[in-house]
């Protein structure tokens, strides 16, 4: 179908109010993570965290006043995000001290369990510092520093971070912060308050927990989607709704269809051209909480309040691949002018292997140093281009990590169309990826990559680099590409991945019988592991790419930066 937004729907679907939990505590008599509980347990809380990730962090510090409200009921456990490689060396995002925080706060938890979550706050309060706050909160906290010391530099500490990296690793987990309630992924508010409705609302009743039952019941919330039958799965605002329930409780949702006369009545009333379209009637006053949490992301329509959703479905367009002329003008799906850049109509190649990226998202820089595996192996059996996700309004080019990486990606496009010939131009591109936040462009030309920084320069400055990037993303935005990375096999088949033996398979896949099928290339590269960045307490609501929405059945989804995490 004709895409008019850069952001598939199913995308930021499954996208929205990101969020964590952190380890909770008796609120009578210390911590209650792991602790044996006094009665049997009906809601078990899974927290996956980095030390020093921001979201992580906040939601720790939101999860514990929450907890704090229930009785033993309600048990939480705490793990780690991180890799082991090979070698057995321990890998955290934000480097070593973040791991040598990770190690202190799990050490914590073994010599003075029901003081852990305590410790963990206190470092929480200066969390950039850490792990230098380490021995200050040991002492606040009542833990023996020596103690605490001895676990964190000998082998007690690498034996428990390596056991809970790979607890992490086993739930699927990639991203910080991660919250499982009783093995559900929870995506609902960060607020405490949140997490306190999300128990009650869910297990309060049916687990007849105490707290709960005093609980006045949640207030009737009406949301009504509008989308159309033609868009299929893309625009079935089913996971949109059970996000929402998350917020409000007390949700009714309503789906009306583009098909009926009454709906398109209703959509011309509400200015709204673009599907799907999601919005609240009067009744959203009844939860004042849930309302206020998503305020930000409302437009005022008369009574009614839209949701600030990302649409991708044009009801009046022609829709690609259906066999019918959708607009009257004579011309079915690829024949239709429309329909030029779409999945269904674009001529690419076989054996042809695209990447759309970012040029200052890390993922991207990463998915990109995977390039030169994927093209030694396969060699002139992969046909490799490089495309550029960003934004253009009258002239002026818009990208997520500012004005710096919309000129990097006009320095990148224009190395690709002087330098094009056997990819040359990738080692420019290899050589910025090792340090991408680099000013100093030019030491990666000259004799080190072979480009001439004049030639690029001239391109990048000119109106020919903004002519290259202008029809570039063009294509990214036809198909409603909007993470970085993304992968597009012989034009057709997307996904996510920065693991070279990942990109290998799903290329084989549908490039059978290749030479370089059968080649060994690495795994995931860096110990890199996914972490949620840009989508703080309120940065996205449901509907749009800030990160959740019900768990995508299958592999955990690759770390990116754009639609689906905002990621670092």
């Amino acid at each position: 179908m004709k895409m008019k937004t850069k952001i598939l729907f199913a995308a930021t679907l499954s996208a929205t109010l990101i969020l964590a939990i952190g380890c909770g505590d008796k609120k009578d008599g210390g911590d209650k993570a792991d602790a044996a509980p006094a009665v049997e347990t009906s809601v078990k809380i899974d927290l996956y965290v980095m030390s020093q990730c921001p979201f992580g962090v906040q939601a720790v510090d939101a999860i514990v006043p929450a907890v704090r409200k229930f009785s033993d009921e309600v048990s939480l456990h705490l793990d780690f995000v991180g890799t082991v490689d090979d070698a057995g060396k321990l890998h955290s995002m934000h480097g070593d001290d973040e791991l040598n925080g990770n190690k202190y706060q799990i050490c914590a938890g073994d010599v003075a369990k029901d003081k852990q979550l305590d410790y963990i706050l206190c470092m929480n309060k200066e969390w950039k510092t850490i792990p230098k706050n380490w021995e200050s909160c040991a002492k606040e906290t009542g833990i023996d520093p020596a103690a605490l010391s001895g676990c964190v530099n000998g082998d007690r500490g690498k034996e428990l971070l390596t056991e809970s990296f790979n607890r992490t690793k086993t739930a699927g987990v990639q991203g910080s912060p991660t919250i499982k309630i009783n093995g559900e992924d929870y995506k609902g508010g960060r607020m405490t308050h949140d997490f306190v409705k999300h128990i009650c609302g869910v297990y309060g009743e049916k687990e007849k927990i105490k707290y709960c039952l005093e609980l006045p019941p949640p207030g009737k919330v009406v949301v009504t989607a509008v989308t159309d039958k033609r868009c299929g799965e893309k625009c079935d605002p089913a996971p949109l709704f059970t996000s929402l329930k998350q917020v409000f409780p007390g949700l009714e949702a309503k789906t009306l269809y583009w098909e009926d006369a009454e709906t398109q009545k209703l959509c011309k009333e509400f200015g709204i051209k673009m599907l799907p379209a999601v919005f609240f009637d009067e009744s959203l006053d009844n939860d004042a909480d849930g309302a206020k949490q998503i305020a930000r992301w409302l437009a005022p329509a008369g009574k009614h309040n839209i949701l600030k959703v990302k649409p991708e479905f044009d009801p009046t367009a022609e829709v690609c691949d259906n066999k019918i002329d959708d607009t009257g003008n004579g011309k079915v799906d690829c024949n239709d002018p429309e329909c030029e850049i779409s999945f269904a109509c674009r001529e690419v190649p076989s054996r042809s292997l695209e990447v759309f990226v970012m040029s200052q998202c890390p993922y991207g820089a990463i998915a990109l140093k995977a390039v030169k595996e994927l093209l030694d192996a396969f060699g002139k059996d992969m046909s490799f281009s490089m495309h550029f996700i960003g934004e253009e309004t009258d002239g002026v080019f818009k990208s997520l990590h500012g004005q710096p990486e919309v000129e990097e990606n006009i320095r990148h496009i224009c190395a690709a169309k002087h330098y094009g010939a056997n990819n040359k131009y990738m080692s420019y591109v290899w050589c910025r990826g090792s340090d991408i936040k680099n000013d100093d462009w030019k030491s990666c030309t000259g004799k080190k990559t072979g480009i001439n920084a004049a030639v690029i320069e001239k391109c990048a400055t000119g109106d020919e680099g903004k002519a290259l990037l202008s029809e570039d993303i063009k294509i990214a935005n036809g198909l409603g590409i909007g993470a970085s990375p993304t992968w597009v096999v012989n034009g057709k088949e997307s996904f996510g991945g920065i693991v070279p033996s990942d990109i290998q398979k799903r290329y084989c896949e549908k490039n059978t019988g290749l030479a370089g099928c059968e080649k060994k290339l690495a795994g995931d590269p860096d110990g890199h592991a996914g972490h949620g960045h840009g989508a703080g307490p309120g940065a996205g609501p449901p509907g749009l790419p800030q990160g959740t929405g019900p768990a995508p059945k299958g592999p955990a989804p690759a770390p990116s930066c754009g639609d689906s995490s905002h990621n670092h």
